[in-house]
């Protein structure tokens, strides 16, 4: 027997929420590491689920749901990740 596809969630911001919330973001970024490299690479997701902080499971106001579409490795500079250009996963959120 095979386990469940689960989700990926991404807890993120207010402001990257609001973003992904209104269609002006259509990526989640994580920083291209041995973290993000173990739980992303090779594996399948049922749907990624945007979070603002850590709501219960209940509170949909709090959270976004996607398909699962994949991810670019993508190369961006961001003050969020520093100053300098460095490689991230970019997550697919597409309707």
């Amino acid at each position: 027997m095979t386990k469940p596809i689960k989700p990926l969630v991404l807890p993120v911001r207010k402001k990257w929420f609001e973003q992904i919330k209104s269609g002006q973001k259509a990526f989640e970024y994580r920083e291209f590491n041995e973290f993000w490299v173990k739980r992303l690479v090779a594996r399948e997701f049922s749907k990624v689920v945007i979070t603002l902080g850590y709501p219960k499971r209940t509170d949909t106001e709090r959270r976004l749901e996607f398909p699962w579409r994949g991810y670019d490795v993508d190369r961006i500079q961001s003050s969020e990740f520093g100053n300098e250009p460095i490689a991230v996963f970019a997550i697919r959120l597409e309707k």
